[in-house]
C-alpha cells in the first residue's frame, strides 16, 4: 500500500476469517501500524454484510430491520397519496432489497423469508390495507416480482457480440 501511495484506514478495518468445515476455529489477529484487528464473526463490505459462513444470515437480518425503519417513518406522514407513498416505497425500501441481492440466488426460500415479509408490509402500506390482507393481489397491481423471483430476474440485457444485429420491439 505503501509504494501505491495508499493509507488503510484502521477504524474500519475488519478481519473475516472463513474456515473450512473441518479446520478448527483459530483465534487471528493481525497487527498494522501498531493496530491490533481482531478476526470477527462478520464484516460489512459495501454495504453488504459477509459473515464467515457465507450464509448471509447477519445480511438478511439488517436489511429487513433497516427497511421496517423506513416502512415506519413512511407510514406516519399524514398527508400523502397512494402514489407518493408507493413512490417512497419504492425509492427507499425496494431498493434495499433489491440492491446486491443477487449474492442471496444459492440461498432456501426459508431464508429470504424475512425479505418477502418486509415487502408484503410495504404492498400493504402502499393501500394502507390491515397487517392481515391478502398480499398477491396487491403486488400484481403494483407490478412487484416476488422477493425470490427479483432475485432470479435479470433487468439488464446480455451483451451482444459486435456485428449482430438488436433484436427489435414489435408493435
Amino acid at each position: 500500500m505503501v509504494t501505491h501511495y495508499l493509507k488503510l484506514n484502521l477504524d474500519k478495518t475488519e478481519l473475516l476469517f472463513m474456515p473450512y468445515k473441518t479446520s478448527p476455529l483459530h483465534d487471528l489477529s493481525i497487527t498494522i501500524e501498531g493496530t491490533m484487528v481482531a478476526a470477527s464473526h462478520s464484516a460489512r463490505n459495501l454495504g453488504v454484510v459477509l459473515d464467515d459462513q457465507l450464509d448471509f444470515k447477519e445480511h438478511i437480518r439488517a436489511t429487513p430491520r433497516s427497511c421496517r425503519f423506513l416502512l415506519y417513518n413512511i407510514r406516519i406522514r399524514l398527508y400523502r397519496t397512494t402514489y407518493s407513498t408507493q413512490l417512497l416505497v419504492q425509492t427507499m425500501v425496494t431498493s434495499r432489497l433489491d440492491y446486491c441481492n443477487s449474492l442471496l440466488a444459492s440461498l432456501p426460500a426459508c431464508a429470504i423469508l424475512p425479505l418477502q415479509l418486509i415487502q408484503n408490509a410495504a404492498a400493504r402500506l402502499v393501500f394502507n390495507l390491515p397487517k392481515f390482507s391478502h398480499v398477491t393481489p396487491l403486488l400484481r397491481s403494483l407490478h412487484w416480482l416476488p422477493v425470490a423471483a427479483r432475485i432470479r430476474f435479470r433487468p439488464w440485457p446480455t451483451l451482444q457480440p459486435i456485428g449482430q444485429a438488436l433484436p427489435t420491439c414489435r408493435t
